[in-house]
């Protein structure tokens, strides 16, 4: 297992420099990172033409990218552009509040999927199973901007104007209140609920499809021929057989959930790393890119060989060699 990991991790090397070089390469032709600055009439053509030089950008691409990866490699993510803060620190201030909201979220989304496709599997065809099959098709065909608007609408919008109790939709505490974990519980819950809604309908539908292929095998077979009840097939033998696979989908979907918090965490006001890639798209605003774009290549990899390990570690059958 360890040779496994290490050759794993020595694959993993080229790969996230190939996804530095073409993200480097992209950010650099979406806009010009000192465009806001030329609006700004006090700045003089030599003005400009210094912070240039201050940057680094009056030199060529390919210079410009060997100096970024000599600086991370050495652990200096850079300063930002615009708010002028270290990246590094930048990063791991906004970071936990990421991690709450797509935990959150994960929990609601692994708890709902698990229950909801466990049963439509054991009531296959039932009244219950057409019911959640539709939502669950419904859910996955629904953008999540378009849910969270209409969360929005229905539990906050519409019950302030009735004056009914209503979730918040933006920040994570009320100023006025002031921040603490009830304010923190009580804002999250809409953008948590809109971000699983999607991945909770896939999710419903890969786990129903896992269990009934489970059900319809030789061993679950043989267990009722010798006489064991329905509940002690499916505990002991069909339940856990039928969430091996779940734990790839898991890790493979913990790193996109972390960078897919874009457009909810805009959408919410929420402080986290999906709204400070927006901010940083928005003004391209390199070193903070770069370095949240690495960030996610590296959890992607390391995410990858975990869900690997568990994977075995679960299943004696599976043997890296």
């Amino acid at each position: 297992m360890t040779a496994y990991i290490i050759r794993r991790l020595i694959q993993a090397v080229p790969i996230i420099m190939i996804v530095s070089i073409v993200g480097f390469a992209i950010i650099q032709a979406t806009g010009d990172p000192l465009a806001a600055y030329t609006v700004d009439s006090s700045l003089t053509k030599d003005d400009i033409a210094r912070l240039r030089a201050k940057y680094g950008l009056d030199q060529p691409m390919p210079v410009q990218y060997l100096n970024w990866l000599k600086n991370m490699l050495t652990g200096d993510w850079g300063r930002s552009y615009y708010t002028k803060m270290e990246v590094k620190a930048l990063v791991f201030d906004w970071l936990p509040n990421t991690i709450l909201l797509a935990g959150v979220s994960y929990i609601m989304t692994l708890s709902m999927s698990t229950v909801l496709g466990i049963v439509t599997a054991v009531r296959q065809y039932s009244l219950f199973d057409h019911v959640i099959t539709a939502i669950s098709f419904v859910g996955i065909a629904t953008p999540s901007f378009w849910m969270g608007l209409m969360l929005i609408i229905v539990l906050a919008v519409r019950p302030k104007a009735a004056g009914l109790p209503y979730l918040p939709v933006g920040g994570m505490f009320n100023p006025r209140v002031g921040e603490s974990l009830p304010q923190v519980v009580w804002h999250v819950i809409l953008p948590a609920f809109t971000l699983s809604f999607v991945m909770t309908a896939s999710y419903i539908r890969y786990i129903r499809s896992s269990v009934l292929e489970e059900l319809h095998l030789d061993y679950v077979r043989t267990a009722r021929s010798k006489g064991l009840k329905e509940r002690v097939i499916f505990a002991r033998h069909v339940l856990k057989n039928a969430l091996l696979p779940l734990l790839t989908l898991i890790g493979l979907s913990v790193p996109s959930l972390l960078s897919g918090t874009i457009v909810i965490e805009a959408m919410f006001a929420w402080p986290g790393m999906g709204r400070l890639f927006w901010q940083a798209a928005e003004r391209v605003d390199i070193p903070v890119l770069m370095a949240l774009l690495m960030f996610v290549s590296v959890m992607t990899v390391l995410s990858s060989i975990v869900t690997d390990i568990l994977y075995a570690a679960a299943d004696p059958r599976i043997r890296y060699s």
